[in-house]
Protein backbone atom coordinates (compact mmCIF):
# COMPACT_ATOMS: atom_id res chain seq x y z
CA UNK A 1 0.00 0.00 0.00
CA UNK A 2 1.04 3.90 -1.18
CA UNK A 3 2.12 5.32 2.10
CA UNK A 4 1.08 9.00 1.93
CA UNK A 5 2.94 11.87 3.94
CA UNK A 6 1.35 13.72 6.58
CA UNK A 7 2.00 16.75 5.00
CA UNK A 8 0.26 15.68 1.57
CA UNK A 9 -2.99 14.37 3.73
CA UNK A 10 -3.23 17.66 5.31
CA UNK A 11 -2.85 20.07 2.27
CA UNK A 12 -5.26 21.85 -0.46
CA UNK A 13 -6.11 20.52 -3.08
CA UNK A 14 -4.59 23.08 -5.29
CA UNK A 15 -1.51 22.44 -3.77
CA UNK A 16 -1.80 18.87 -3.98
CA UNK A 17 -2.29 18.84 -7.73
CA UNK A 18 0.58 20.88 -7.89
CA UNK A 19 2.42 18.20 -5.93
CA UNK A 20 1.83 15.70 -8.78
CA UNK A 21 2.68 17.55 -12.25
CA UNK A 22 2.89 14.10 -13.85
CA UNK A 23 -0.96 13.22 -13.27
CA UNK A 24 -2.46 13.62 -16.44
CA UNK A 25 -5.94 16.14 -16.95
CA UNK A 26 -8.88 15.24 -17.60
CA UNK A 27 -9.85 15.43 -21.33
CA UNK A 28 -12.29 17.88 -22.27
CA UNK A 29 -16.13 17.17 -23.35
CA UNK A 30 -16.50 16.98 -26.83
CA UNK A 31 -19.42 19.32 -28.39
CA UNK A 32 -22.91 17.35 -28.57
CA UNK A 33 -23.64 16.46 -32.40
CA UNK A 34 -26.51 17.22 -33.96
CA UNK A 35 -28.68 14.02 -33.92
CA UNK A 36 -31.36 12.53 -36.66
CA UNK A 37 -34.25 13.52 -34.83
CA UNK A 38 -33.83 17.77 -35.49
CA UNK A 39 -33.02 16.89 -39.24
CA UNK A 40 -35.93 14.27 -39.36
CA UNK A 41 -38.51 17.29 -37.81
CA UNK A 42 -36.94 19.87 -40.07
CA UNK A 43 -37.49 17.85 -42.74
CA UNK A 44 -41.28 17.29 -41.98
CA UNK A 45 -42.00 20.75 -41.15
CA UNK A 46 -40.39 21.36 -45.07
CA UNK A 47 -42.66 18.60 -46.45
CA UNK A 48 -45.54 20.40 -44.68
CA UNK A 49 -45.96 23.75 -45.88
CA UNK A 50 -45.02 22.12 -49.26
CA UNK A 51 -48.34 20.36 -48.76
CA UNK A 52 -50.65 22.74 -47.49
CA UNK A 53 -49.23 25.24 -50.60
CA UNK A 54 -50.47 22.37 -53.14
CA UNK A 55 -53.30 21.72 -51.00
CA UNK A 56 -54.81 25.29 -51.15
CA UNK A 57 -53.35 25.79 -54.61
CA UNK A 58 -55.92 22.76 -55.61
CA UNK A 59 -58.33 24.09 -53.40
CA UNK A 60 -58.68 27.61 -54.88
CA UNK A 61 -58.47 26.10 -58.72
CA UNK A 62 -61.54 24.65 -58.36
CA UNK A 63 -63.61 27.60 -57.28
CA UNK A 64 -65.37 29.91 -59.30
CA UNK A 65 -63.06 33.27 -59.63
CA UNK A 66 -64.84 36.65 -57.00
CA UNK A 67 -66.44 39.16 -59.18
CA UNK A 68 -64.28 42.40 -58.68
CA UNK A 69 -66.62 45.59 -57.24
CA UNK A 70 -67.31 48.08 -60.04
CA UNK A 71 -65.55 51.28 -60.37
CA UNK A 72 -67.09 54.05 -58.65
CA UNK A 73 -66.73 56.54 -62.45
CA UNK A 74 -69.96 57.26 -63.90
CA UNK A 75 -70.64 56.02 -67.59
CA UNK A 76 -70.30 57.93 -69.93
CA UNK A 77 -73.13 58.77 -72.36
CA UNK A 78 -72.48 57.60 -75.72
CA UNK A 79 -73.42 59.78 -78.74
CA UNK A 80 -75.68 58.66 -81.26
CA UNK A 81 -76.48 59.68 -84.45
CA UNK A 82 -74.40 60.30 -87.73
CA UNK A 83 -70.50 61.25 -87.36
CA UNK A 84 -69.11 64.57 -88.48
CA UNK A 85 -68.40 64.86 -91.80
CA UNK A 86 -64.53 65.11 -92.21
CA UNK A 87 -63.27 68.36 -93.15
CA UNK A 88 -63.03 69.65 -96.79
CA UNK A 89 -59.61 70.16 -98.20
CA UNK A 90 -60.59 74.47 -97.96
CA UNK A 91 -61.40 73.96 -94.23
CA UNK A 92 -58.63 71.40 -93.10
CA UNK A 93 -55.68 74.14 -92.77
CA UNK A 94 -53.21 71.45 -92.87
CA UNK A 95 -54.42 70.17 -95.94
CA UNK A 96 -53.70 73.81 -97.44
CA UNK A 97 -50.41 74.52 -96.16
CA UNK A 98 -49.18 71.19 -98.28
CA UNK A 99 -50.61 72.15 -101.34
CA UNK A 100 -48.96 75.05 -103.24
CA UNK A 101 -47.73 77.36 -100.74
CA UNK A 102 -47.61 80.21 -102.98
CA UNK A 103 -51.82 80.47 -103.64
CA UNK A 104 -52.08 80.80 -100.08
CA UNK A 105 -50.11 84.39 -100.08
CA UNK A 106 -52.03 87.67 -101.28
CA UNK A 107 -52.36 88.53 -104.87
CA UNK A 108 -51.05 91.71 -106.12
CA UNK A 109 -53.52 94.39 -105.53
CA UNK A 110 -54.54 96.09 -108.72
CA UNK A 111 -52.40 98.89 -110.14
CA UNK A 112 -49.84 97.41 -108.51
CA UNK A 113 -46.52 96.48 -110.06
CA UNK A 114 -44.49 93.48 -109.21
CA UNK A 115 -41.61 93.62 -107.87
CA UNK A 116 -38.35 92.55 -109.93
CA UNK A 117 -36.20 91.64 -107.31
CA UNK A 118 -38.51 88.28 -106.47
CA UNK A 119 -38.03 85.18 -108.29
CA UNK A 120 -40.00 84.89 -111.11
CA UNK A 121 -41.46 81.84 -109.82
CA UNK A 122 -42.38 82.60 -106.44
CA UNK A 123 -40.29 80.64 -104.10
CA UNK A 124 -37.65 80.86 -102.44
CA UNK A 125 -35.02 78.36 -101.95
CA UNK A 126 -33.04 77.74 -98.90
CA UNK A 127 -29.81 79.66 -100.31
CA UNK A 128 -31.97 82.54 -101.37
CA UNK A 129 -33.61 82.63 -98.05
CA UNK A 130 -30.77 82.95 -96.51
CA UNK A 131 -28.71 85.79 -98.60
CA UNK A 132 -31.67 88.01 -96.95
CA UNK A 133 -29.84 87.52 -93.88
CA UNK A 134 -26.95 89.85 -93.23
CA UNK A 135 -24.75 86.62 -92.47
CA UNK A 136 -25.85 84.39 -94.91
CA UNK A 137 -23.51 81.82 -94.29
CA UNK A 138 -24.69 81.12 -90.91
CA UNK A 139 -28.09 81.52 -91.48
CA UNK A 140 -27.61 79.05 -94.20
CA UNK A 141 -26.29 76.59 -91.50
CA UNK A 142 -29.27 77.57 -88.78
CA UNK A 143 -31.75 76.82 -91.13
CA UNK A 144 -30.70 73.44 -91.98
CA UNK A 145 -31.07 72.58 -88.10
CA UNK A 146 -34.03 74.23 -87.72
CA UNK A 147 -35.74 72.08 -90.38
CA UNK A 148 -36.77 74.70 -93.32
CA UNK A 149 -38.61 73.06 -95.61
CA UNK A 150 -39.54 76.14 -98.13
CA UNK A 151 -40.75 79.37 -98.57
CA UNK A 152 -43.05 81.15 -100.55
CA UNK A 153 -42.48 84.61 -101.43
CA UNK A 154 -44.75 87.60 -103.24
CA UNK A 155 -44.16 91.27 -103.23
CA UNK A 156 -45.00 94.72 -105.17
CA UNK A 157 -44.52 98.40 -105.34
CA UNK A 158 -47.69 100.46 -105.44
CA UNK A 159 -47.99 104.78 -104.78
CA UNK A 160 -44.39 106.03 -105.81
CA UNK A 161 -42.20 104.54 -103.38
CA UNK A 162 -44.14 102.51 -101.05
CA UNK A 163 -42.75 98.62 -101.77
CA UNK A 164 -44.52 94.99 -100.21
CA UNK A 165 -42.96 91.61 -99.74
CA UNK A 166 -44.40 89.06 -97.77
CA UNK A 167 -43.15 85.36 -97.01
CA UNK A 168 -44.14 82.35 -95.92
CA UNK A 169 -42.04 79.99 -94.60
CA UNK A 170 -42.67 76.56 -93.88
CA UNK A 171 -40.75 73.99 -91.68
CA UNK A 172 -40.41 70.48 -91.09
CA UNK A 173 -40.94 70.41 -87.05
CA UNK A 174 -40.03 67.50 -86.78
CA UNK A 175 -37.82 67.88 -83.32
CA UNK A 176 -39.50 71.20 -82.24
CA UNK A 177 -41.92 74.23 -82.88
CA UNK A 178 -39.47 75.89 -85.52
CA UNK A 179 -42.39 78.30 -87.29
CA UNK A 180 -43.22 79.92 -83.43
CA UNK A 181 -39.10 80.32 -83.14
CA UNK A 182 -38.77 81.80 -86.17
CA UNK A 183 -41.11 84.47 -85.74
CA UNK A 184 -40.72 84.84 -81.84
CA UNK A 185 -36.98 85.78 -83.08
CA UNK A 186 -38.10 88.00 -85.23
CA UNK A 187 -39.95 90.00 -82.96
CA UNK A 188 -37.23 90.22 -80.89
CA UNK A 189 -35.43 92.45 -82.98
CA UNK A 190 -38.33 94.10 -83.87
CA UNK A 191 -38.87 94.90 -80.25
CA UNK A 192 -35.56 96.84 -79.85
CA UNK A 193 -35.59 99.00 -82.92
CA UNK A 194 -36.25 102.87 -81.87
CA UNK A 195 -39.29 105.05 -82.10
CA UNK A 196 -41.83 102.33 -82.84
CA UNK A 197 -44.91 101.27 -82.11
CA UNK A 198 -46.57 97.65 -82.16
CA UNK A 199 -49.85 95.71 -81.60
CA UNK A 200 -51.33 92.72 -81.61
CA UNK A 201 -52.83 90.65 -84.85
CA UNK A 202 -56.63 89.90 -84.08
CA UNK A 203 -56.30 85.48 -84.06
CA UNK A 204 -52.96 85.25 -83.97
CA UNK A 205 -51.75 84.36 -80.46
CA UNK A 206 -48.28 85.91 -79.97
CA UNK A 207 -48.62 87.71 -83.63
CA UNK A 208 -47.29 91.48 -83.51
CA UNK A 209 -47.38 94.71 -86.28
CA UNK A 210 -45.03 97.10 -85.75
CA UNK A 211 -44.41 100.56 -87.27
CA UNK A 212 -41.16 101.82 -86.68
CA UNK A 213 -41.56 106.29 -87.14
CA UNK A 214 -37.57 107.07 -87.39
CA UNK A 215 -36.42 106.50 -91.22
CA UNK A 216 -33.99 104.99 -92.18
CA UNK A 217 -31.32 107.94 -93.66
CA UNK A 218 -28.46 107.47 -96.57
CA UNK A 219 -27.09 110.16 -98.60
CA UNK A 220 -28.32 110.46 -101.90
CA UNK A 221 -31.38 108.97 -101.09
CA UNK A 222 -35.01 109.82 -99.91
CA UNK A 223 -35.69 109.11 -95.84
CA UNK A 224 -36.92 105.14 -96.02
CA UNK A 225 -39.63 104.34 -93.32
CA UNK A 226 -40.51 100.83 -92.53
CA UNK A 227 -43.13 98.71 -91.12
CA UNK A 228 -43.19 94.71 -90.26
CA UNK A 229 -45.36 92.13 -88.75
CA UNK A 230 -44.71 88.69 -87.81
CA UNK A 231 -46.65 85.88 -86.82
CA UNK A 232 -47.05 81.69 -87.42
CA UNK A 233 -50.07 79.40 -88.20
CA UNK A 234 -49.22 75.76 -87.73
CA UNK A 235 -45.64 75.09 -89.34
CA UNK A 236 -45.75 78.56 -91.47
CA UNK A 237 -44.33 81.61 -89.94
CA UNK A 238 -45.44 84.86 -91.95
CA UNK A 239 -43.39 87.61 -92.81
CA UNK A 240 -44.49 90.88 -93.98
CA UNK A 241 -42.64 93.90 -94.81
CA UNK A 242 -43.61 97.59 -95.97
CA UNK A 243 -41.27 100.03 -96.90
CA UNK A 244 -41.91 104.10 -98.50
CA UNK A 245 -40.71 107.08 -98.22
CA UNK A 246 -43.35 108.52 -96.21
CA UNK A 247 -44.59 107.35 -92.59
CA UNK A 248 -46.80 103.90 -92.62
CA UNK A 249 -49.65 104.13 -91.05
CA UNK A 250 -51.22 101.53 -88.20
CA UNK A 251 -53.68 100.63 -90.15
CA UNK A 252 -52.05 99.76 -93.44
CA UNK A 253 -49.57 97.10 -91.80
CA UNK A 254 -52.56 95.83 -89.62
CA UNK A 255 -54.98 95.58 -92.91
CA UNK A 256 -52.29 93.92 -94.78
CA UNK A 257 -51.31 91.74 -92.09
CA UNK A 258 -54.97 90.11 -91.03
CA UNK A 259 -55.62 89.47 -94.76
CA UNK A 260 -52.40 87.05 -94.76
CA UNK A 261 -53.00 85.42 -91.89
CA UNK A 262 -57.07 84.74 -92.84
CA UNK A 263 -55.59 82.95 -95.69
CA UNK A 264 -53.18 80.40 -94.00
Amino acid sequence: MLEVPEEVVDAPVAQVAQLAPDTPAAPAPAPARRGRTTLLVAGAAFLGVVAGACTGYLIQADREPTKLPPLSQPRLAQAKGRAPEPLSAAQDRQVRADGDLRKLLLKKPAGAKTADWLPGDGWMNLAEFADTYAKPGTEFNSLITDEFRRAAVTGWQAGGNQTVEIRLIQFRQDESLEAADSSDNNQYWADRKPDSDNWSIPGTGSGTAYVHHRPDNKAGYLPMYSAEAHAYRGDVAMELWIYDTKPITKARVMDLAERQMERL
